[in-house]
């Protein structure tokens, strides 16, 4: 008996191969799993991503109303900084804008001969430089100790009393340093109860930039760790247990693993402190003007809100206002850009 070609000796046949399916039918199948719309890079839809979110664009949907009504529309009135504006030429301060007569650059130019002007821009940069300088290291160096302590009971105890200055008001917090450094504080009060001469720092108009930034960091630092925390958290304890296995002991650990891990974000909120560096306060400022004097304590907010507010020179206030706005955007582009320069992201990507 003679076997045809591929069966079986009983003349049965094996069953057929499954075959393997080509590149063809994957890339088929590939494709109809693929959403209709969809990019050649993968990317999602909008209509997708649209109906995905919702939840999340709901929730953020207050928070972009309210950014649009007082940041954002407030905007509009920087028109009286070219304008010879009276808020007394319609019945209400909106339409006084349209019946306000057009002066162009003249109240740039009065800024600029304006001698008032530029002290309080000279006291401003000053007090930037210094706060910078001895304000900006502190959180970074506190949340380094606090993220060393062991225990995390103590950790959050430190953590919870630093913090929690942030929550006072600028009048409570000038209040306790008057309490303390001023004529009539517990410092003066025990020297003279000693036979020494006492003192009052906070009428003293040499000191006042450091009283203010001494202010600033009992106010606003333990604000400042929260972010630095936040990074730290995000380290992988890897990383210090394979330098600890290498023999790094603690400074080379915060050297090589710790500090690098928080350079992104040093970057970020540096690009952004550069950016608000013609803003370095208003309140703090303002309650401390008459102890220390104009000369000491004008900065240039509160150099506009005494034009505007005070004299009623809304135009003028609103053009130095807007001045301080642009420098600040070209400060923030220009910072950016180094940050880029360092390899670092910035406040955007290149």
């Amino acid at each position: 008996m003679s076997l045809t070609a591929g069966s079986r000796p009983d003349g049965t046949r094996p069953p057929a191969a499954v075959e393997e399916p080509t590149a063809a039918v994957a890339a088929a199948t590939v494709t109809k799993s693929v959403p209709r719309g969809a990019g050649r890079a993968g990317k999602v839809p909008f209509r997708v991503r649209l109906r995905r979110d919702r939840a999340l664009i709901l929730m953020t949907l207050p928070v972009i109303v309210l950014l649009l009504i007082f940041n954002y529309v407030p905007l509009l009135g920087n028109v009286v900084a070219f304008q010879d504006y009276d808020p007394y030429a319609s019945s209400n301060g909106a339409t006084a804008i349209f019946h306000s007569p057009w002066v162009g650059v003249e109240q740039f130019s009065r800024m600029i001969d304006d001698p008032l002007f530029w002290g309080a821009a000279k006291n401003t940069i000053v007090l930037f430089v210094l706060q910078l300088v001895l304000f900006f290291p502190i959180p970074i160096a506190l949340a380094l100790v606090i993220n060393s302590v062991i225990r995390p009971r103590v950790r959050a105890v430190a953590q919870a009393i630093m913090y929690l200055p942030h929550f006072f008001s600028w009048v409570l917090v000038v209040t306790v340093f008057q309490q303390i450094f001023g004529g009539a504080g517990i410092i003066a009060q025990t020297l003279e109860n000693h036979g020494w001469s006492g003192f009052d720092l906070m009428t003293n108009a040499s000191v006042f930039k450091y009283m203010v930034i001494a202010q600033a960091v009992w106010k606003d630092a333990g604000w400042g760790i929260i972010v630095f925390l936040a990074a730290l958290a995000a380290v992988s304890t890897d990383l210090y247990e394979a330098a600890a296995m290498d023999g790094a002991g603690r400074w080379r650990r915060m050297w090589h693993v710790t500090l690098p891990a928080l350079r992104p974000v040093v970057a970020l909120l540096l690009v952004l402190r550069v950016g608000d560096a013609l803003s370095v306060g208003f309140e703090q400022f303002l309650l401390q003007r008459n102890a220390v004097g104009a000369g000491a304590s004008e900065v240039l907010d509160t150099y506009v809100w005494n034009i505007g507010i005070q004299n009623g020179d809304f135009s003028y206030a609103a053009a130095a206002g807007l001045a301080k706005g642009v420098i600040g955007v070209c400060l923030v582009l220009g910072a950016n850009k180094v940050a880029h320069l360092l390899g670092e992201q910035g406040v955007y990507k290149k």
